[in-house]
């Protein structure tokens, strides 16, 4: 090829990654503002269709029709984000193929050597010409490279939040030094209102500035000259049995969904009275249930402004303290965006017999004791989740554990209950999920095991190191794993549900035929239950996955199914409860109705049933 061949070729492509990088410019370009003018994540269609259906709950069509158009806003978020990524990939190459086919060109034109015809005023026109193109060109890439990196911050808006402050020798999670505030014997009991707050305490705290409480805190754990301080002895670390006696974490001991207690009511009715012992209202919103040790209920609540965790007496619903997580470094200035169905608060909390820890959708996680001392409190960095933070936590062996899988990078850690400080952590190669931990116990020894897309994983609680993972999952898992028989099952939506060997995890089966979007799976006496938000609870054989019976209910569940006193409780968004034998064919005993909305999974203790709804905090007893 002589030298004109090769002036003409490069020539060409030059021109061809010329129009080729202007036409992914242009469409980076009309991209960004076509994301810009329309927000994915709001559908205002989606809000009318939901309304609707709050007016007419029974509507299955509607149901099936909100179910699809929100399937089909996540593709269109998600293929947003691929389409952005992808352009500028392609942004990059073609501008790279430019400036080496110009590079080349302009090499072999001047190294010819010809004389010139051209007068000395078409000499500068030429020049003139040719940097008006190269500015032109630059302005194109420029200005796309920057509608890339504006709509990846506009659909990922966790990335540019600011923080409150900065701690030196950030390793991916804030420190902060951990002040202890032991409970006296001389520390008085806070007074008692039921369904309200502390007698004289103006709510609390709700109104009082946070530095003042914690003022207030310090000083009521200061010795008094004259009196004698009887230091408590700290209660025994968590045992099996003492799990098995409370309800310590998300769907009880270990995460199971399995309850102990007995003598369980079958039917209540919020609007008669019959069988609620008492309900008191909730200060603020969360979808995060309650969890309980001995005779107190913790929960949390948040808004945009504040995050508050509650402490209740579970004989006679009063509130015994509220206490705001504030004043934690590293804490996002501006909390990051969620939905409406998930919210600041869905994480659930986690106690033993000395503490209790809250994990907020900020990223901030903070332990009190019984009595609402503050602890330790530190945030883990403000996780991007398009949708909010909702893993829940784990306590065992001294340690917190916590999921955080996240579109910023995915990882699980456990934190010393004590102290707050890091045990160990593991990396994790996984997208965001929604799904929380739970504990199987495999040959005597207890595993972690997590579920996220596109892994299901079990892990050593001692030491953080993976035990096996199999690639079995796809696409937003919310449903969090069930245990029994030897298998560790997982399901979601538009997915599949199998069944994996707890100690080699190799995949033992799968179906696809009814599949849950939230409520978690559920072990029971060799059967499998899944609860859909198509108003559909089903039953599997847990050994080989082979469908045995359906039930269609009214609405559809966010809460999951748990059993209780041998039964096997699932409460529906409605607040309406159905209450089965377990067993090989559906066997309703009852249904009963709060009237009021639920989505948090019900929480037991002997004799006793309590329900967060929408409005109200409820206990259901005999």
């Amino acid at each position: 090829m002589n030298r004109e061949e090769k002036i003409k070729r490069t020539k060409q492509v030059a021109i061809i990654a010329g129009v080729f990088t202007a036409l992914v410019s242009l469409l980076l370009l009309l991209n960004y503002l076509q994301i810009k003018s329309s927000d994915p994540l709001e559908s205002q269609t989606l809000k009318t269709l939901v309304d609707r259906l709050s007016a007419d709950p029974g509507n299955h069509a509607l149901m099936e029709e909100i179910r699809q158009l929100d399937l089909l806003a996540r593709k269109a978020y998600f293929n947003s984000l691929w389409q952005i990524r992808t352009g500028a990939y392609l942004l990059l190459f073609g501008a790279i193929v430019l400036v080496l086919a110009l590079r080349v060109h302009s090499k072999l034109v001047f190294s010819i050597g010809k004389p010139s015809d051209e007068k000395p005023t078409a000499g500068r026109d030429r020049k003139l010409s040719q940097r008006w193109i190269a500015a032109t060109g630059a302005i194109i890439i420029i200005g796309a490279g920057m509608s890339a990196v504006f709509t990846a911050d506009y659909l990922r808006p966790f990335d540019t939040l600011k923080m409150a402050e900065e701690v030196p020798g950030h390793d991916g999670i804030e420190q902060i030094d951990i002040s202890l505030a032991e409970p006296t014997a001389n520390s008085p009991e806070p007074e008692m209102t039921t369904g309200g707050p502390p007698a004289g305490t103006a709510d609390a705290g709700m109104d009082a500035d946070p530095q003042t409480q914690e003022m207030v805190t310090e000083e009521a754990s200061v010795e008094t000259p004259g009196e004698t301080t009887a230091r408590q002895p700290p209660p025994p670390l968590l045992t099996e049995a003492s799990v098995r006696q409370n309800h310590n974490t998300f769907r009880g001991p270990w995460g199971t969904g399995i309850s102990a207690h007995g003598n369980i009511p079958s039917e209540w009715d919020a609007a008669s009275g019959e069988n609620i012992i008492w309900k008191t209202e909730i200060p603020m919103h969360g979808y995060n249930s309650p969890v309980l040790w001995d005779d107190k209920l913790f929960m949390s609540g948040a808004t945009e402004s504040r995050r508050m965790v509650y402490c209740y007496d579970r004989h006679t619903g009063s509130k015994q303290w509220e206490k705001e997580a504030s004043g934690i470094p590293g804490s996002p200035a501006t909390p990051p965006r969620t939905t409406d169905d998930t919210g600041l608060a869905a994480p659930s909390l986690v106690v033993d017999g000395q503490r209790v820890v809250a994990l907020f959708g900020t990223g901030d996680i903070i332990a009190f004791d019984h009595n609402g001392n503050r602890l330790w409190a530190k945030n883990l960095g403000v996780p991007a989740n398009h949708y909010g933070h909702s893993s829940s936590l784990l306590m065992w062996d001294g340690k917190v554990m916590v999921q955080y899988d996240t579109q910023d990078g995915s990882r699980v850690f456990a934190l010393e209950a004590a102290t707050g400080q890091i045990a160990w952590e593991t990396p994790r190669s996984n997208g965001v999920s929604w799904a929380s931990p739970i504990l199987a116990k495999v040959d005597g020894t207890f595993q972690l095991i997590l579920l996220a897309n596109p892994s299901l994983s079990a892990y050593d609680i001692q030491s953080g190191r993976q035990l096996w993972s199999v690639n079995c999952m796809s696409g937003e898992v919310g449903p969090s794993p069930a245990f029994g028989g030897g298998l560790v099952y997982a399901a979601n939506e538009y997915a599949k549900m199998v069944g994996v060997d707890a100690k080699t995890g190799q995949q033992q089966w799968e179906d696809n035929y009814y599949l849950p979007e939230v409520a978690s799976l559920l072990y029971f006496d060799g059967l499998l239950y899944v609860a859909t938000t198509f108003a559909v609870l089903a039953c599997f054989e847990a050994s080989s996955g082979e469908f045995l019976w359906e039930y269609d209910t009214d609405d559809g569940f966010y809460s999951s199914p748990v059993i209780a006193d041998n039964k096997l409780y699932i409460i529906d968004t409605s607040g309406k409860a159905y209450v089965f034998n377990p067993g090989r064919e559906p066997d309703l005993i009852a249904t009963s109705e709060l009237g009021e909305r639920v989505f948090a999974t019900p929480v037991f203790a002997e004799g006793r049933l309590y329900i967060r709804g929408n409005r109200h905090l409820y206990c259901i007893g005999n």
